[in-house]
């Protein structure tokens, strides 16, 4: 069994098909309006933004946390909570041993929770 697609709210498909698409780096795989579907391809996963689903939060994996989050407060997108380390990998359960894993979120532009995550080498502190 593997994830197929995730579902989140959208009042606004343009609006947010403007949003996901600069967030994401690509453009919508399909629209269907009406009904209020719009479809962005995650490496297989589709993400479906939809007039009538629920809110959720969404994870999605960055390069830098750090540095997407400087670059998103450039376009004035709201941040949550600034990023920060959340858990250091031990052992390879959750991500790969040795890597801290940084966690940021951000409001979207229909108001839904996104957390940008990163598992990155730990900071060398002097």
């Amino acid at each position: 069994m593997r994830l197929i697609q995730v579902a989140q709210q959208a009042k606004d498909l343009q609006r947010a098909s403007a949003f996901y698409a600069q967030l994401l780096g690509v453009q919508p795989t399909a629209v269907y309006d009406p009904p209020g579907l719009l479809f962005f391809d995650l490496d297989g996963v589709r993400l479906l933004l939809e007039r009538g689903a629920p809110s959720s939060v969404l994870y999605l994996e960055v390069t830098d946390v750090r540095s997407t989050i400087e670059s998103l407060q450039d376009r004035a997108v709201e941040v949550i909570a600034p990023p920060q380390v959340i858990y250091h990998h031990t052992d390879d359960k959750l991500g790969p041993a040795g890597t801290d894993e940084w966690m940021a979120f951000i409001k979207d532009s229909e108001g839904n929770t996104v957390g940008l995550v990163s598992r990155l080498p730990p900071a060398v502190v002097p």
